[in-house]
Parts: structure tokens; C-alpha cells; sequence
């Protein structure tokens, strides 16, 4: 059965708008839990806009169910996490200038480099995800690099405003999922996904993680974060296995 795991990077977003001590992420990730997610997401970004390091050492030590940890695969991040061993990382693009990240990890030319930048961490017991288009040779490049899942990147579907725009974005994410399960590797998803798109993907089978943090954080604001992370993880529950 697909699980949700939740990313609190917004809460740290807006305590780091005043520089202050609150919302506390790490509070966020421990009530998100109790309201039904099977794990937590933190994006470390080389700039630390929002999440710190103290989060992430916080939150993995206090996490009940497991910590995934967003990075860009630099040597920092590498260092990190081998120190804080999340459950798993998931390698991400950066940009300084960007909002949030626009879109998937470039893999094609890279798969020794990236397979050697993966192979200490996975020494150390932690699995590694790669957050990649739906892009038959981006697929393939993934398995290459011997990370044991992929997280689709689902921003450009949930970011198309018309119908046809929206359909052929889906095509290809489907298209997508059924060829990295042919060549076995696990599949996420995540990006953009919110209470009513996500629903495209409910008879969609072999999905290992729905990722989401936005859509969650904003609801909270009008009805909580108990109730917004239950009521998403209310909907995964009802998806194909």
C-alpha cells in the first residue's frame, strides 16, 4: 500500500521569515506523524533558506516512523548525511536563484559519478531516491547510478492549466512509472500534488510514496495540521496497492 510522507520545509520557511524560534519544524514533523504520515521530508539546501541543520539532527532524532533528507549532491550534503544517517536521501537539482525546485535531477552522463557519490552512503545502510522527469532516458540513467528508487517529478502536471496541457503531462508520468517498475526500480511521487490532482494517480499501482508539503502546510492554515495531514493521508490510503 502507498504511504504519505510530508515535507515541513514550509513551516521552517516561515520561521526563517523573521528569523526567529517559531513555527518549530520539528514540532510540525511530530504532529504530522501523529496525524498519519509514515514519514518526514526536509530539504537541506546549500543556501539554508529554510530548514537548518538543527532541524534535520532534531527531527531524526525525535522521528517515530523515518527521515528523508532532500540534498544536492555535493560533498557537504554527502558528509551530512552520512553523519546523521537518515533512512533515506533523495538527490535533488539546485539553483540559488529558484523558488522551489523547478525540475528533475539531470542523470543522463552522470551515472558513474552519481553511482560513486551514492556508494559510501549506501555503506552506511541509508537508501537513496532520485528525483528525476518522467524521461524514458532519465529512467534509465537512474538505474544506472544503483539508487533503489526514483520520485517522479509531478510539478509540471500539477502546474498545467489546461486540460490538454494537464493530460499529456499525465501520459508521460504514467508512462514513466511503468517503465522504472519494468526495470525495477521503486517509485515516488511528488511535487505539486494537492487534494484534487493527486487523485489522477488513485488506481495507479506499485506506488511506493506519495510526497507532499505545500498543499498540506496551506490547508493547515484554515483547518490545521492534524486534520490537513490526515485528510491526505486518508487518500492515499484508498489507492491501488
Amino acid at each position: 500500500m502507498p504511504v504519505l510522507v510530508v515535507n515541513v520545509d514550509h513551516v521552517a520557511t516561515l520561521r526563517q521569515a523573521r528569523m526567529g524560534i517559531e513555527p518549530e519544524p520539528v514540532t510540525a514533523a511530530y504532529m504530522a506523524e501523529m496525524a498519519g504520515a509514515t514519514g518526514i521530508i526536509v530539504h537541506l539546501r546549500e543556501d539554508r533558506r529554510h530548514i537548518q541543520d538543527r532541524d534535520v539532527e532534531l527531527i531524526k532524532k525525535t522521528c517515530n516512523t523515518r527521515l528523508h533528507l532532500e540534498m544536492a549532491a555535493t560533498g557537504e550534503m554527502q558528509k551530512i548525511a552520512g553523519e546523521i544517517k537518515p533512512e533515506m536521501v533523495c538527490l535533488v537539482p539546485e539553483k540559488r536563484q529558484e523558488l522551489t525546485t523547478e525540475g528533475g535531477l539531470n542523470c543522463i552522463g552522470r551515472e558513474t559519478e552519481l553511482a560513486d557519490y551514492l556508494a559510501p552512503l549506501h555503506a552506511k545502510g541509508i537508501r537513496s531516491s532520485l528525483f528525476i522527469d518522467a524521461d524514458p532516458k532519465q529512467i534509465e540513467a537512474a538505474r544506472a547510478t544503483g539508487a533503489e528508487f526514483i520520485e517522479i517529478h509531478t510539478g509540471h502536471y500539477a502546474d498545467a492549466k489546461e486540460y490538454a496541457a494537464r493530460q499529456e503531462e499525465l501520459a508521460k508520468i504514467l508512462e514513466g512509472i511503468r517503465l522504472a517498475q519494468g526495470i525495477g526500480l521503486k517509485v515516488n511521487l511528488g511535487h505539486g500534488l494537492n487534494y484534487r490532482n493527486i487523485l489522477a494517480f488513485k488506481d495507479v499501482s506499485g506506488i511506493s510514496e506519495y510526497s507532499i508539503g505545500h498543499a498540506i502546510m496551506a490547508r493547515a492554515i484554515y483547518v490545521g495540521l492534524d486534520r490537513a495531514v490526515g485528510d491526505m493521508a486518508e487518500l492515499v490510503r484508498t489507492f491501488a496497492d
